[in-house]
């Protein structure tokens, strides 16, 4: 058997901009990407914890410690600018593997920094 696993979480990152006129994405720090273990492209469902919205994007990589969180294309149209979210990626796990597997939780403060 194999099982559909949370692989990590960005926690309570706040959303920078919403662009509507980009191609689409959800533009991340590259180094919050490095942190939460993604990769440009990859696959991330967001979940906007102001209005309760939850829509799948995939993940492009913004400048290194800007702390850019952006939702581009049709994706700005279920953000605005100061809202908070959860992205989160997933993988497929064999089922003894997935038992004993941990995910990557990076919690961030309201500046889209890792919070301790």
């Amino acid at each position: 058997m194999q099982r559909f696993m949370m692989k990590s979480k960005i926690h309570g990152a706040t959303v920078t901009h919403a662009n509507l006129a980009y191609r689409g994405s959800l533009e991340v720090d590259r180094n919050l990407m490095e942190m939460a273990d993604l990769v440009p492209n990859e696959k991330v469902q967001v979940v906007n914890c102001n209005n309760g919205q939850r829509f799948e994007t995939y993940v492009l990589e913004g400048e290194a410690g800007s702390g850019v969180m952006g939702a581009n294309g049709g994706a700005a149209r279920m953000v605005q600018e100061g809202d908070i979210l959860l992205v989160i990626s997933y993988c497929i796990l064999d089922d003894e593997d997935a038992r004993a597997y941990e995910p990557t939780v990076l919690l961030l403060d309201q500046d889209n920094q890792p919070s301790t």
